[in-house]
């Protein structure tokens, strides 16, 4: 039985998510802004919420309309069959999202949803489900436009990007799926040297490695599907099963980390630890500007931190000239890549970016520049 789809992501890596969903064997895929739609059978939906490196969530589609009240949506949820999907004694919670929608307050509709499920199961039995924002078994996602409304069963629980390990994280930790998506418009393969000279809690330096040795991002996670009464249990442990065995073995594959903040360096080290992955990779304590080249070809990514890792008072026009610097004298033959919200921050580095990718983190706005650095110089030696 094939069923309706739709994968949310970071805005403007759209394209990335698509590709994932055609490997995962999904049909009528269609892109749009800040996710992909598309159809698949169970066994689709339990591979893309295991494998995929850029979804943020799975949701089921289990209805649609047109509405104009609050009470037009109230009716359409408590027609749907909620107490064929999961159990009566699970918690919930409804969350509602809307694009242009005329209705006062989204809160007031959340609350009719609920309201509409709770007396849905209560028409069937005396009990209702009880509601819980922190930790509920169900989630449920109500979506409006204008005029038309989706509901949505949310297959993957906690958002896909909590890989189920990162535990210590320091300043403006970069979410996981944003993180797989830059590595994956860079131009690094597996087997290429990969380094992220300001690491912070080594976000980059996991999803490389993960990559490397070809671990599911969600092999070590729960997920909202298992809740559902129609869980398969059997056709997932196959799967997963399958994912373990293709595996490539645990050894150093040439990731290399730094930062100058030395709690930097340990929690990154810790979070590849707890992942599994410590041995792939290589952290250091170094300043970005002293550090040399673990190679002489190889591929940068990196996040720059600002304010108080740098310094709150420190102009970074005057910090990006210096990096420019190294660069050009230590890391020839090297791709670099910078996710900055600064778009003038190549030309204050006075370096022509051979791509600038538009890219959300969150809300913020950002650019992904691609830097090639030339081995050896391009001017002319004085006669």
């Amino acid at each position: 039985m094939n069923y309706q789809f739709f994968a949310t992501c970071p805005r403007g890596l759209e394209a990335l998510l698509v590709d994932e969903l055609s490997h995962n064997k999904a049909h009528k895929i269609l892109a749009t802004d800040g996710g992909v739609a598309f159809e698949g059978n169970l066994e689709t939906m339990y591979r893309v919420n295991l494998h995929s490196r850029i979804a943020t969530r799975v949701l089921s589609r289990v209805g649609e309309g047109i509405y104009a009240t609050e009470e037009d949506i109230y009716k359409a949820t408590f027609k749907l069959q909620w107490p064929s999907w999961f159990k009566v004694s699970q918690t919930i919670r409804v969350k509602v999202t809307g694009v242009k929608c005329p209705l006062k307050s989204l809160d007031f509709v959340t609350l009719r949803i609920k309201d509409a499920v709770c007396d849905r199961f209560r028409e069937e039995g005396a009990l209702r489900p009880s509601v819980s924002v922190r930790d509920p078994d169900v989630r449920i996602h109500a979506y409006l436009t204008q005029n038309q409304y989706q509901l949505y069963l949310d297959t993957s629980g906690a958002p896909l990007y909590q890989r189920g390990f990162r535990d210590v994280s320091v300043i403006a930790p970069l979410r996981e799926n944003l993180a797989a998506g830059i590595i994956m418009l860079s131009s690094w393969k597996p087997g290429t040297p990969f380094l992220d000279p300001m690491c912070g809690s080594g976000t980059f330096l996991i999803e490389a490695a993960m990559m490397a040795v070809n671990q599911p991002p969600g092999m070590k996670r729960t997920f909202g599907f298992q809740q559902l009464k129609s869980f398969d249990e059997a056709l997932w442990k196959k799967i997963e099963t399958e994912a373990m065995h293709q595996m490539k073995p645990i050894e150093f594959l040439e990731i290399y980390g730094s930062d100058m903040d030395l709690r930097a360096v340990r929690v990154a080290r810790h979070n590849l630890k707890v992942a599994g992955l410590e041995e792939v990779a290589k952290v250091i304590q170094s300043d970005f500007i002293k550090l040399e080249p673990p190679r002489s070809e190889g591929v940068l990514v990196t996040n720059p931190p600002y304010g108080q890792r740098i310094g709150e008072d420190e102009d970074l026009k005057e910090v990006y000239p210096v990096w420019a610097k190294h660069m050009k004298e230590s890391f020839g033959g090297w791709d670099t890549y910078f996710l900055t919200a600064d778009l003038e921050m190549p030309k204050d580095m006075r370096l022509k970016p051979s791509k600038k990718t538009p890219l959300f983190n969150g809300a913020l706005e950002c650019r992904l520049f691609e830097i090639k650095m030339v081995a050896g110089s391009n001017r002319k030696p004085k006669s």
